[in-house]
């Protein structure tokens, strides 16, 4: 089963994230199929981009956003 959901990126103290499609089994840092965007929630208003046409293409194909992504792509 495919979820998209995020990986931790960045320094300590300083997170980032990437949104990507990725087995539902893998590590929470592993291998992923794709990067679909980047949520930065440092800067102010928090930075989210989103490419909706892949989002969206994936999701049909049966990848499961978590409930994380799916509000921030809701946001975006």
């Amino acid at each position: 089963m495919l979820k998209i959901r995020l990986t931790r990126t960045g320094k300590r103290s300083q997170p980032s994230y990437r949104i990507i499609v990725v087995e539902r089994r893998s590590k929470r840092d592993g291998k992923y199929l794709t990067s679909l965007g980047y949520y930065n929630p440092l800067t102010h208003p928090a930075t989210i981009k989103v490419d909706k046409n892949r989002y969206q293409d994936w999701v049909n194909r049966g990848a499961q956003p978590t409930p994380t992504v799916r509000s921030l792509v809701t946001k975006s």
